[in-house]
């Protein structure tokens, strides 16, 4: 197997002056800021890349990466891997202390960083950037080499190097060295929960990286010259390296909705999040042009739950639009996929999430099904068990499993009740293990409820996800409260007690900030369920639904 790096010097040498990055800028989005073509991609990646390994940079080191999706990041990032180096994402807006344990956890020697980031995390700016509820940490301090992208401001650190100026200044090496490196080193470290005594982080190698862009290639079928727009690199660089041009919108889409509307309109594809998809239907039904909105040839939604609802109106809104719907976890993505008229045609008979792609494997686990809970069996009699996965992109493992020496992963237990009907497809019935999926967050309750318990005045504390329309959810913290005497009994949950805005106001201290609830309620009492007597969560998301505004369970 070859990196998946060697691609893009193909590329670059088959078709050098072919547009491979279009990156658009100004207040409506709509203008070219940057092109950057196959031959100049890979030329600044090389240069880059040899300017790192200048500086020091060598095979294994870890960069702690803050900059968003544009050319120079994109650049940055690829010349990282080719330099034998890491990437690792950190969310900068966990509490200071999850994010010091994270950054224990993962030793990076290297961070790279938007200019504005260390000027909002220190100095004048900081309390700017409070204000506005981001308690970052103070970027330009951590004991690490610094590289910054973007102009220089206060509060980059002495003796920061700017991206843009190693791929100047760094004279190409006289032969491409090609990838040379090992493919099973780490190659991206993902935090995606944890607690700061056991930050958990998915590790990635170069070799399950090339398998997650090539079965990323296979969702929509990309092919060379074709157009994908979208700020998500797991669809971005699998065009490119297709031989498409990649299209970076100027802002999120949930940040400029009308830009992105605008700019995704007549490409071959693009992927987003839910809540993006929901934002994007907003901006096209408020138009009042009285033609037909025109959209994205084929739009894969993933990375959160993409229900039935969601997709019935955005066939409504783009009915020339392929809607995909695709399903996987960061453990290894993509895994299956199917599109919006065989979801909505089966959703009577459970969560349809699709056909296996080819080089997933599936097993179903019928042994863990819990005896009190969600049947033995569905459909024809199919049986019913925990989804466990492998293929080509399955991570390497957990960062602490990796650093330990321990064996690579094998497989991926999901964590969801699921079946395989008569046509091989996966269809999910429930969940095996408790988990809340906001935007692109996974999060556990039992990893936080135990310091929730914790705080002043508080008896119990449960934090429960109830769903929107759109496939997302919302989080709600509930509470009961230590003094309430024995008996006492209110019918459903209440707002703006004393105990909630006392725990309101503290959560900041003993959350990651992905955690924070949208709404904290009180309840007399927690309901229980099962042979277990543990906390009923599905009643209590009836109970909150009205005040959150969602659905029932």
């Amino acid at each position: 197997m070859t990196h998946f790096l060697d691609a893009l010097d193909t590329l670059a040498r088959r078709t050098p002056d072919v547009v491979a990055l279009r990156w658009f800028g100004g207040r409506d989005g709509a203008r070219v800021r940057e092109e950057v073509t196959f031959g100049d991609l890979a030329d600044r990646v090389e240069r880059t890349a040899s300017g790192l390994r200048a500086l020091g940079m060598t095979s294994g080191d870890r960069v702690l990466f803050s900059i968003r999706p544009r050319p120079e990041g994109v650049v940055l990032c690829l010349a990282v891997l080719r330099a034998g180096g890491a990437v690792v994402f950190v969310d900068p807006g966990s509490t200071p202390e999850l994010f010091a344990a994270r950054i224990a956890a993962a030793r990076p020697r290297w961070a790279a960083t938007e200019s504005l980031l260390y000027a909002v995390s220190s100095g004048a700016l900081r309390p700017v950037a409070r204000s506005r509820g981001l308690l970052l940490p103070d970027y330009g301090r951590l004991p690490v080499r610094h590289l910054y992208a973007g102009p220089w401001l206060p509060g980059v650190p002495r003796g920061a190097r700017r991206v843009a100026r190693l791929g100047r200044t760094t004279p190409a090496p006289a032969a491409r060295p090609g990838s040379g490196s090992d493919l099973d080193a780490v190659a991206l470290v993902v935090f995606t929960s944890g607690t700061t005594s056991d930050p958990k982080a998915v590790v990635h190698t170069a070799r399950t990286l090339g398998g997650m862009l090539g079965l990323f290639a296979q969702v929509g079928d990309l092919r060379p010259g074709q157009r994908a727009h979208t700020d998500q690199m797991f669809l971005g660089l699998p065009a490119l390296l297709a031989g498409g041009t990649w299209e970076i919108p100027a802002r999120a889409p949930k940040d400029a909705p009308e830009a992105f509307a605008r700019g995704v309109a007549g490409a071959d594809s693009s992927f987003l999040v839910p809540a993006d998809v929901t934002a994007l239907l907003d901006v096209l039904e408020g138009r009042s042009t009285g033609t037909a909105a025109v959209g994205p040839a084929v739009l894969a939604v993933g990375a959160a739950p993409v229900t039935v609802a969601l997709l019935e109106r955005a066939r409504r809104v783009l009915p020339g639009t392929r809607w995909l719907a695709v399903y996987g976890a960061t453990e290894i993505l993509p895994a299956a996929v199917t599109d919006a008229d065989e979801k909505i045609a089966a959703a009577a008979s459970g969560d349809l999430v699709g056909r296996p792609l080819d080089g997933i494997g599936v097993r179903i686990d019928t042994t863990v099904v819990d005896a009190a809970g969600d049947g033995d069996a569905a459909g024809d009699g199919d049986a019913v068990g925990e989804l466990v996965l492998t293929g080509p992109s399955l991570m390497a493992g957990y960062l602490s499993d990796v650093d330990a020496g321990r064996p690579p992963a094998t497989e991926h237990r999901t964590g969801d009740l699921a079946y395989q009907d008569a046509r091989g497809r996966i269809v999910l019935v429930g969940r095996n293990r408790d988990m809340i999926i906001r935007g692109t967050v996974n999060i556990y309750p039992g990893l936080f409820e135990p310091r929730l318990r914790e705080l002043p005045g508080v008896a119990d504390a449960v934090l429960v996800g109830v769903p929107v329309p759109d496939g997302d959810e919302r989080v709600v913290l509930v509470v009961t409260a230590e003094d309430v005497p024995a008996g006492a009994h209110w019918p459903g949950a209440r707002t703006d007690t004393a105990l909630t805005r006392a725990v309101t106001a503290r959560l900041g201290d003993v959350l990651d900030h992905g955690a924070l609830p949208d709404l904290v309620v009180e309840v007399a009492r927690v309901p229980l369920a099962g042979r277990s007597r543990k906390p009923d969560r599905r009643l209590l998301v009836n109970w909150v639904s009205s005040l959150a505004g969602t659905v029932r369970a």
